[in-house]
């Protein structure tokens, strides 16, 4: 996807000069003040798909995502990884605040920074994002099943079920069902999962002792 392809989806002239307009129009289609919050029969499916306790699912909801996975604004939550662009675009428009060879600008709006790599290379905008409740990057958008990652990230826009859609679908893709079936109160027991999902630097962070505790 180029700058034009996405002015085309987005409704606006297709003029290839990502300016001001096409940057609210891009906010405006992923604006939904009434996007449903996640049902218990929804999470009850999701946990019979991966074969775990709704008990578990919800450990995980509460430790590894910052509340509703959607701003005051009614957008998906999201965080742009400058240095992700960077890599992804080989350098070519850095240094710029959306794309750095260094991580960090987070106290930037990330929708601001979004729009503006949008206006140079649409595809790697959306994959240096991570997107929702469970902040899943784009980047992962052709082993997630999705077209390209503008599907990935506009995913999340319906409902918060569809958070729970890349969750699940993280969690299967990178192998991290039986860790997520093995989470109890023990902190030991749910080490596995926390570097799966959290990294190998989990335990300066804690999460493996966060998921025990939300497991009690």
């Amino acid at each position: 996807m180029d700058p034009r392809s996405l002015q085309r989806t987005l409704g606006v002239a297709a003029d290839g000069i990502f300016g001001p307009i096409s940057r609210e129009a891009l906010r405006s289609r992923f604006t939904n003040m009434h996007a449903p919050a996640v049902t218990a029969g929804e999470i009850a499916a999701f946990a019979a798909r991966l074969g775990c306790s709704v008990k578990q699912i919800n450990a995980v909801a509460k430790v590894e995502s910052s509340g509703g996975g959607y701003d005051r604004n009614g957008r998906p939550k999201i965080l742009f990884e400058r240095h992700l662009f960077h890599r992804q675009t080989k350098g070519k428009w850095s240094v710029a605040s959306f794309s750095n060879p260094s991580a960090g600008g987070y106290r930037e709006d990330s929708w601001d920074k979004l729009g503006l790599a949008c206006g140079k290379d649409p595809d790697a905008a959306f994959a240096s994002c991570s997107w929702g409740k469970f902040q899943v990057l784009g980047k992962w958008w052709d082993e997630f099943g999705f077209a390209n990652p503008y599907e990935l990230a506009f995913s999340t826009v319906g409902s918060e079920a569809a958070h729970y859609e890349l969750l699940a679908r993280y969690i299967e893709v990178f192998g991290l069902v039986d860790e997520l079936r093995a989470l109890s109160t023990d902190p030991d027991d749910c080490r596995a999962f926390a570097k799966g999902y959290n990294g190998p630097a989990y335990a300066k962070g804690g999460y493996h002792t966060k998921l025990a505790a939300a497991m009690a």
